[in-house]
């Protein structure tokens, strides 16, 4: 009897866990660490799926219109756009969570250099990070693609 409920408990806790994220396996591999990102620099009033999608559209195209191929993609999932993922397309770009972070700093200048933080006077204090909290994404979704995921959740 033990080992039923033991059986019927794991089930139930490898559920949820599947449930909690349905991409992993899919399109990355399981979240193999997380942080949380609580700082909010404004209110995201106003923020809405169709936002979520154009901000992705915005710097897929920009990735798109460079010279040299893309070597990470941007896609958003979930009902309501709330999901980021960020994936390396080769074996060199993200192969640690260092360089996954360095991809964000780089992010950060030009989120810095956008009219919206000029005009907010937000331009030395935004990071990356703040944009996404600010567009309302729930989380965040980096990987290699191969090997690791690394998961940012964003609290308002």
């Amino acid at each position: 009897m033990i080992r039923w409920i033991a059986f019927v408990a794991a089930l139930l806790l490898a559920g949820g866990a599947v449930a909690e994220d349905r991409y992993a396996g899919y399109y990355y591999p399981r979240v193999t660490t997380s942080e949380t990102f609580d700082r909010v620099v404004r209110s995201s009033e106003g923020t809405s799926k169709s936002v979520r999608i154009d901000f992705v559209n915005v710097l897929t195209k920009a990735q798109l219109e460079a010279p040299e191929s893309p070597r990470f993609v941007f896609f958003t999932k979930g009902e309501g756009a709330d999901t980021l993922i960020l994936v390396a397309l080769d074996d060199d770009v993200f192969s640690t969570i260092y360089r996954a972070r360095a991809i964000l700093a780089q992010l950060t200048v030009s989120v810095r250099q956008g009219g919206y933080f000029r005009q907010e006077d937000l331009q030395y204090v935004v990071t990356f990070y703040d944009l996404l909290q600010l567009l309302a994404f729930d989380e965040l979704i980096i990987s290699d693609g191969q090997n690791w995921a690394h998961r940012v959740d964003f609290i308002r």
